[in-house]
């Protein structure tokens, strides 16, 4: 195991002991007698480790290890740099477009029957809500089909920046609002997406996803109106 020295008493009590998602780790009182910090100074330091989801507390179980994710400090920063100003938004997904144009080929090529019948769950099922009477945003099926097409991939870093894409797609309220033909549009292209991979035409499927992430700067959305990213973080 590679050895990182961070100026953080209760992080490099972490590190040093090697301890493992869901092992108990000792109170901030008995990790003060240890290692000679003020319990105060290593209370601050733990909810630094908490935001950044390496360990969580309650009263019944006290501080347990966690699993590492990338997302939660990236999704912080990410929100407070949308909150700070919203033109980051388009810098990110920008990183997001290259990102999945990137791993592309790797994810498609690891996905299975079962994460393809999913796919073509989540645009049928779209699909029916825009043609209902009463249209409803499917959203959530779309932040999930764009993650079902690269959950297969074993890189945490990435999956991270995904995820956090979409976290800031709902703070800046994209899932909120859209013209229908826009809407209509979009999931045209992800049923053609689909079929793409479903019969292993993965370049037609890269091609397919490319033309429909450009289609966010078609939407003519000014996100200067929008005063929602303070109460986003």
């Amino acid at each position: 195991m590679i050895k990182a020295h961070i100026d953080s008493e209760f992080l490099q009590y972490l590190l040093d002991h090697e301890a493992r998602p869901g092992e108990r780790l000792p109170s901030l009182a008995e990790m003060s007698t240890e290692i000679g910090v003020s319990v105060g100074k290593l209370r601050e330091q733990f909810e630094v480790a908490r935001t950044l989801g390496l360990v969580e507390a309650s009263p019944r179980r006290g501080i347990t290890r966690t699993c590492y994710d990338f997302l939660p400090p990236v999704r912080l920063s990410l929100l407070t740099a949308l909150a700070l100003d919203h033109h980051h938004f388009d810098a990110f997904s920008s990183l997001r477009v290259h990102l999945e144009t990137a791993y592309w080929d790797e994810a498609v090529q690891m996905l299975t029957d079962r994460e393809k019948a999913h796919l073509q769950q989540l645009v049928a099922d779209a699909m029916q809500q825009l043609h209902q009477p009463r249209i409803q945003i499917p959203h959530a099926n779309h932040r999930d089909l764009h993650l079902t097409i690269f959950s297969r991939l074993e890189n945490p870093f990435v999956n991270g920046l995904l995820k956090a894409y979409w976290d800031a797609y709902e703070a800046v309220e994209l899932n909120t609002y859209a013209d229908y033909a826009y809407l209509l549009e979009v999931w045209q292209y992800h049923e053609r997406i689909v079929q793409s991979i479903c019969a292993g035409e993965f370049a037609a499927g890269k091609q397919l996803l490319i033309e429909h992430m450009g289609l966010l700067s078609k939407r003519g959305i000014s996100l200067e109106a929008r005063e929602v990213l303070t109460a986003a973080v």
